[in-house]
Formats: C-alpha cells, structure tokens, sequence
C-alpha cells in the first residue's frame, strides 16, 4: 500500500460503523506475522504489569440467546463450552502499559511503519493541527478518516498525544502489535471462548456483564455512543471518544469495559460458522483464515447501527488493521 491509498481503506460488510479493514501485507513486509508464537522482542527488564489478573475457567454457554446478533457475524448457535483455568487481565493494555514496552523494546507498530492509520472524524474536531494531515475518507463509510502520523501516542494524529490518557485504552493497536506486547509480557491474546466466558462476569444468558437492561437507574454501565450515529453524540455517559480504562464498574469477576470502549483483538481467526462445529473443550477457532476476531464492541456503537456492545456479540479485522478504536487485553 502506497500512503493516503484509500484503496485498502474500506468498510467491511455489515461492520462499516465498527472499525474499517486495510490491507497492508505489501506495505508492512516481514513485519507481518501470521502467529502470535512467531513474535520476537528482546525485552531488556521484567514487564511490570499496570493490571491485575483473575483465575477463571469451567463450563458456559456460549453464544446469543436473544437473536439480537447480525447474521453475518455468525454468534450462534448457542452451544455449551468447557474451559481450562486461566488468568485474565482486568483491564485492556493501556496507553501507561504500552508505553513501558515500547521503551523497553523500541517497539515500532504497523501504524507507524505506515505512517498512517483510522480515525474517526468526529475525534478530529478536538485536534484541528490533524486538518493537514488527512490522506482521505473510507469509501462508503466517510466518518472514518485516513490520517498520516496517527498511532497509538498520536491518537488524532500530529499535535494529539496521550498525556490526559495514560489511564485510557491503548488504541492503533493491530494484532500483530498485540502479539508482539504479549511475546514481551509473557502473556498471549485470550482465545474468543475465553474472552466471551470472563465477559459474562458470571451471569449466565444475558445481553450485557451486569444483566439484560443497558442502563440501570437511568445510569449508563458502558462508553457507548448516544446521539444519532454518526451525525451527533450527545456524550451522555460521559465521553465522546474513549474512556479510563478502569471507568464504570466491574463485572463480577472483577474485569472492567469488556463492552463498549475499545474493541479487544482475540487470538482466533474468524469463521462465521465457526459456533456450528466447534469443539465443546477449549476451542481455539477456525486453523486458518484472512481475518481475526475482535470482541466487545467500542465507543462508537449504537443501537441504530452496530449493537455490538453485548458480550455474545462478534466482529473481526485483518491482522494488520489499527483504528482510534482497537485495542486488546491479555491472559496467561
């Protein structure tokens, strides 16, 4: 890919509000990894994790039991799963957590090799020194912005930094850039089995990790959008783009945003089928495919146009795909 080619910009069947797909194997070259196994960073000192973790592990149901799901995303059956005990980070990898690494490893993510990465437009308004550095709009989906110098410590691109956001969700985050932070952090993406268990926080068949009505006494539980998508937000629960990480209460296992906020990578690739033959004991998704699967829905989700923000429901994105809503967090 040649910078500002909005070519490989493009919104991706039934997800175009979620984040938009690239295709940058050409442009990203070596640096392109097809298994977080392959991943290697020298790390000169012990990762200090700014998380905790939680055990979990046992036997669940797995899937959408309301049929609020997009059929394209494939979220049922439902079907019973039985995992092995695992740990979770509480938290998705923030921008203080990201930072660490990056100053131990020198770390360089795709975004930065391309020198380019999404963002979505609204967030530009706060950043008007990006107005001269946007390359163009994501065909069909125009409130994705192509912007040269956005990445993770410039989310909005030049003259955006992370400052008020050390606490926030680290975001321009591939998976390959995953990977990479979990083959420094002795940690690993959690398969989408995994995820999905540790975001139901306990509860069994709900909509969302506190039960099935979105607000409880009129009082929001996630960062999702309010408004009229995509023309006007009116922040009712208190951000416009992304919030702490630690932000809203925790589910019952203790894990904070598994909804709303940030889309977090897992380790799977993507089948739409995938739930129909599905191993019930520790499934890892489909051998192979062209896409990963991102749970949890983001800041911009809403009910007119992308109701992925319940813990049943599924998305995926090219490996080597960063957006201002993207990040991830980990198990081990």
């Amino acid at each position: 890919m040649e910078t500002g080619d909005l070519s490989t910009v493009r919104a991706q069947d039934g997800h175009s509000c979620c984040t938009p797909a690239t295709s940058r194997a050409e442009a990203v070259g070596s640096h392109v990894l097809h298994s977080g196994s392959d991943t290697a960073v020298n790390s000169e000192s012990k990762p200090e994790f700014g998380f905790d973790f939680v055990t979990i592990g046992g036997t669940f149901d797995m899937g959408d039991p309301f049929g609020d799901g997009h059929p394209a995303d494939g979220e049922g059956p439902r079907h019973r799963v039985d995992l092995t005990e695992f740990e979770i980070a509480t938290t998705s990898v923030t921008n203080d957590d990201f930072a660490r690494f990056v100053a131990d490893t020198g770390f360089i993510t795709t975004a930065e090799r391309l020198g380019t990465s999404a963002v979505f437009g609204m967030l530009l308004e706060a950043n008007p020194g990006a107005a001269g550095h946007v390359l163009g709009h994501a065909p069909g989906v125009p409130w994705w912005v192509e912007v040269s110098g956005a990445n993770w410590a410039a989310p909005e691109g030049p003259g955006s930094t992370i400052d008020e956001r050390r606490d926030h969700p680290v975001v321009h985050i591939s998976w390959d850039d995953a990977c990479a932070y979990c083959a420094w952090s002795g940690t690993r993406l959690p398969s989408e089995a995994e995820w999905e268990l540790a975001s139901r926080g306990g509860l069994k068949g709900r909509r969302y990790p506190w039960g099935n009505r979105l607000l409880i006494d009129g009082e929001w539980n996630c960062n999702i959008w309010q408004g009229e998508f995509p023309r006007s937000n009116t922040p009712d629960d208190g951000f416009v783009g992304t919030a702490p990480a630690r932000h809203f209460a925790p589910n019952g296992l203790g894990l904070f945003n598994t909804v709303g906020n940030v889309w977090e990578w897992c380790a799977d690739w993507f089948a739409r089928d995938y739930y129909q033959h599905s191993p019930q004991s520790d499934p890892r998704g489909p051998e192979t495919g062209d896409k990963r699967v991102m749970r949890g829905g983001s800041f911009l989700c809403h009910d007119s146009y992308c109701n992925r923000y319940r813990v049943a429901a599924r998305s995926s994105n090219t490996p080597d795909s960063s957006a201002s809503n993207i990040g991830f967090r980990v198990v081990r």
